[in-house]
């Protein structure tokens, strides 16, 4: 759950991050605006990225589990292979 937590709020700031950016950008008077336009930006990548590796590392400590289509047929594939197998 508190992963969930993390990534909703890591989320959120990047979509923050952006509007401020695009505040920024359509303000757009002079090299302060431009500034405070790449700050804003390079704040979202700095967030984007380290959601990224957390969520890389949830994945590889077992913290979460994929649940899509993808991950049921693997789990369908597996069974199948350890029914077959003699």
């Amino acid at each position: 759950m508190i992963i969930k937590s993390l990534v909703i709020i890591a989320f959120l700031l990047i979509i923050a991050s952006l509007g401020s950016a695009l505040f920024y950008m359509v303000k757009n008077k002079g090299q302060e605006q431009s500034e405070k336009t790449a700050k804003a930006l390079t704040f979202r990548i700095g967030l984007s990225l380290t959601l990224f590796i957390l969520v890389f590392i949830a994945y590889a400590t077992g913290l979460i589990k994929p649940q899509g289509i993808g991950a049921r047929m693997q789990q369908q594939r597996n069974l199948q292979q350890s029914i077959t197998a003699p």
